[in-house]
Parts: C-alpha cells; sequence; structure tokens
C-alpha cells in the first residue's frame, strides 16, 4: 500500500469520527459511521492472507447492518416525530432501536461472536484501531442520547458482556482473542457507567483506550502471538515484559493499578443508585476475566519453555521500542493516586 492511500485511508478514518462526534443531524450521523466503516476495511484486508479477507468480510456485514438499523429507526422517528434532529426527543421504539444498533457495532453480548474473529484476522495495529478509535463513534450516538438510552436493557446487556467476556475468555489461547474478550468486558462497565453516570463513562473510556493500546503495543513489540509466546519474551526485553505483567494487572482491575479506578467508581455509582445486586454481579463476573490474565501473567513470569534453538537465539532479534509505549506503561500502572482530581474534572 503506498503512502498516499495509507495517508487517505487514515485521514478518512479520523474525519468520519469527527463527523459523527460534531454532527447533529442522523443522516449525517449515518453518513459518518458508514465513511468509518469503509476506511478500515483496506487497513485490515491490507495483509492479504484470507483469515484477513474474510474479516474485513465479517466487518463489513456487521457494520453495515447495525449502521442500516441507525438509518431505519431515524427514518421512523421522522415519520413519527417530524424532525431529524438528534437533541430533540426519540420515540421509546427509535431509542431502543438505535441502542441495540449501536451495541451490536461496538460488540457487545449477546452480538459480540463477530468481534474475537475480526481482530484474530487482523494485525495488531489494525485489532488495536478497531478496539480503541472504532469505539469513539458509536459511543458518541450514545453519550448523545444519554437522557433517552433504555436503562434497563443497558445494565443487562452491561451485566451479560461482562458475565459472557469473562467466561468465554476462559479457554482462549490466542492472545489477540483474549484482548477481544477483554475489550467486551470492559465495554460492558463502560454501558453500565453511561447508563447512569456520562462522565464517569468517559473517564472509564479514556483510561480504556490507554490500557489496551499500551497491552496491544506491548504484544506487538514482543510478537506475542500466543499463550505459548509469553514464556519467550525474558530474553528478548526483560524490562518491557515486567511492565506488561503490570498492563495486565491493570485490565484486570487489581489496586492499585489504574484499571481498578473505573471499576471502583462504577461500583460506586450503582450503590449510590441502590443497585447493589448489579454492583455484586458485576464484581464477579469480572473474575474469570482477571483469571485469564493472571493466567497470562503466570505463563510469562512462572514457566519455562523447551530450549529450541528459535527460543535461545531470540533475544539476538532487536525489538522496535514504540516511543509512546513507556509512557502509556506508566500512566497504566500508576494513575490511582490522581483520582480525586480524575473525577472532579
Amino acid at each position: 500500500m503506498s503512502p498516499m492511500i495509507w495517508a487517505l485511508l487514515i485521514t478518512t478514518l479520523s474525519t468520519s469520527t469527527i463527523i459523527v462526534m460534531s454532527s447533529h443531524h442522523w443522516l449525517l450521523a449515518w453518513i459518518g459511521l458508514e465513511l468509518n466503516t469503509l476506511s478500515i476495511l483496506p487497513l485490515i484486508m491490507k495483509s492479504g492472507h484470507p483469515r484477513a479477507t474474510e474479516s474485513a468480510t465479517k466487518y463489513f456485514l456487521i457494520q453495515a447492518t447495525a449502521a442500516a438499523l441507525v438509518l431505519f429507526a431515524a427514518t421512523m422517528n421522522a415519520w413519527e416525530m417530524g424532525h431529524w434532529h438528534m437533541a430533540a426527543p426519540l420515540t421509546p421504539l427509535t431509542a431502543t432501536t438505535i441502542s441495540l444498533a449501536i451495541m451490536l457495532k461496538l460488540g457487545l453480548a449477546p452480538m459480540h461472536a463477530w468481534y474475537p474473529e475480526v481482530l484474530q484476522g487482523s494485525t495488531f495495529t489494525t485489532a488495536l484501531i478497531i478496539s480503541t478509535w472504532q469505539k469513539l463513534a458509536p459511543l458518541t450516538l450514545l453519550y448523545l442520547m444519554n437522557n433517552q438510552l433504555p436503562t434497563k436493557i443497558l445494565l443487562l446487556v452491561s451485566l451479560t458482556s461482562t458475565l459472557i467476556a469473562g467466561w468465554t475468555g476462559l479457554n482462549q489461547t490466542q492472545t489477540r482473542k483474549i484482548l477481544a474478550f477483554s475489550s467486551i468486558a470492559h465495554m460492558g462497565w463502560l454501558l453500565a457507567a453511561m447508563s447512569l453516570n456520562p462522565n464517569l463513562a468517559i473517564l472509564t473510556l479514556l483510561i480504556y483506550i490507554m490500557m489496551t493500546t499500551t497491552m496491544f503495543m506491548a504484544l506487538n513489540t514482543t510478537t506475542m502471538k500466543t499463550l505459548t509466546d509469553l514464556g519467550t519474551t525474558w530474553t528478548q526485553s526483560p524490562a518491557l515484559t515486567a511492565l506488561t505483567i503490570l498492563t495486565l494487572f491493570s485490565l484486570g482491575g487489581l489496586p492499585p493499578l489504574t484499571g481498578f479506578l473505573p471499576k471502583w467508581l462504577i461500583l460506586h455509582e450503582l450503590c449510590y443508585n441502590k443497585l447493589v445486586p448489579l454492583a455484586m454481579m458485576l464484581a464477579l463476573a469480572s473474575l474469570p476475566s482477571l483469571y485469564f490474565y493472571i493466567r497470562m501473567t503466570y505463563l510469562t513470569v512462572l514457566t519455562i519453555p523447551p530450549n529450541t534453538t528459535n527460543i535461545e537465539h531470540k533475544w539476538r532479534f532487536n525489538s522496535r521500542i514504540v516511543p509512546l509505549l513507556p509512557a502509556t506503561m506508566t500512566l497504566t500502572a500508576l494513575l490511582l493516586p490522581m483520582a480525586p482530581m480524575l473525577t472532579s474534572i
């Protein structure tokens, strides 16, 4: 792919998300969603592998279906209410349909089956874009219609996503699929925050993007594609591997790391709104996710694979450390003391 085409795709990808964020008309938001989908497809297919083509096809079908549902619901709302303005009141059926379409775009359970497969067929860089930047446009639509969201449906989908992602991620051996189920679980927590406190949802999203970016960049640098690759990274970069372990613990939400902050605040918000049973179920649902993070840590630290030629000489391969990686790893591990300042913004 030539640099000119690459720059054009990245520019279109960024511009389409900004169009959705700045739109006040449902038709304009739909155009932004479609441009966003079309600009990411060549990036997914860039490697030319059959799995990449399959992932691009699945991604296109799911995203086109979700965008068509958004357009259909907005059209029906314009038919009944006589306007296309996003800030104007929506009918309950329209709000529910758009919310479900956005959940399909985000890959939330029970509409999540496409998401791990798409990430597995993509490169680490493309999977990072799908897991972070591609979440912004759908979540912006949820944020704009936060006063009209079906709260009960959102909380139910939130709990379902956290439960299914935790249990389904237990038997995965591919790191990209594990991070896909991690993303589904984090989106479940974010959806619970969105239905109760949109400002807390923004904080949760920022911390999620920071932790996921750190993890993907670390895996890409050390080429850890499967769980069996985790034991070979000490010889390649001991410092990076140690910080990757802290990032895994932070993704699991263990104190005193940064990942504990959004979960702590969301549980506090749920208890404040007298949703203690839901808070307890969400906390228990995060335990399977924590288990497979700790399993990855165990395979990285406490197991030594057979000393084949590739493993003995893996230290000879120079890893190109991304300049952004040390800063994001530091923030992923040490941001919790700034919690009072972050929650007061």
